[in-house]
């Protein structure tokens, strides 16, 4: 079931992506951020009370709250017109704790694939906490670049092996092809770092440009 939910975790993170990059617009991200934001609430929440107290199970499923929660916030914010600090340091908190689902994954959970999937949720996270925490508006752009990436190679690709049956087989593998794909999607930070001034407000993107810095005084 919860791979299912990683699905389309998927595609509203590609949604969120675009919409970050100006190619969707915010209001029309809305809807999608509510339905899957209702579907890992839901999800979790129906594992636990059918996991018969198995405490691995439990864990598994409490880290999808952290999303599900993010999603119907996002939800709110883009048809409420709120402002996004609340959002974004709510991030903040979600990136702290993928860090430590990641570290359980690779010990205790012995998957490493989704280790770096956690990784790399996490620095997803931590850039939604600087854009919309710390108003790091030229962060923006990579932003959506990250969270475009994430939605194919974190969470769509890793979904259909999974209910196909094959990640087991593969989790070593898995592991390397994605740190190496999610290496170099970091990577491409130069190129997506926006010198604009991107104004987030209440997660709709309005960019302007930034003035030259000021010449070199000299003495």
């Amino acid at each position: 079931m919860a791979s299912v939910g990683l699905l389309y975790v998927g595609a509203v993170l590609i949604v969120n992506g675009l919409m970050l990059l100006g190619r969707v617009d915010a209001r029309a991200a809305a809807p999608l951020n509510f339905f899957v934001g209702a579907l890992q609430v839901f999800t979790p929440t129906y594992l636990i009370i059918t996991s018969g107290g198995d405490p691995d199970v439990v864990l598994g499923a409490s880290g999808l709250y952290l999303f599900g929660f993010t999603y119907l916030y996002v939800g709110l914010n883009l048809t409420r017109g709120l402002d996004g600090t609340g959002l974004g340091w709510f991030s903040a908190f979600v990136a702290a704790c993928a860090v430590v689902y990641a570290g359980l994954n690779f010990g205790r959970l012995d998957d490493p694939a989704f280790g770096v999937i956690w990784l790399y949720w996490a620095v997803l996270w931590a850039l939604f906490f600087l854009v919309l925490g710390l108003g790091r508006e030229e962060l923006t752009r990579f932003t959506g670049l990250v969270a475009v990436v994430a939605g194919v190679f974190t969470c769509a690709v890793p979904a259909f092996l999974l209910l196909t049956g094959v990640w087991a087989e593969n989790v070593t593998t898995a592991a390397i092809v994605l740190a190496v794909v999610l290496l170099l999607s970091l990577a491409l930070f130069p190129a997506f770092r926006d010198r604009r001034s991107t104004q987030v407000h209440g997660n709709v993107v309005e960019e302007q440009p930034v003035p030259d810095a000021p010449a070199d005084r000299r003495r």
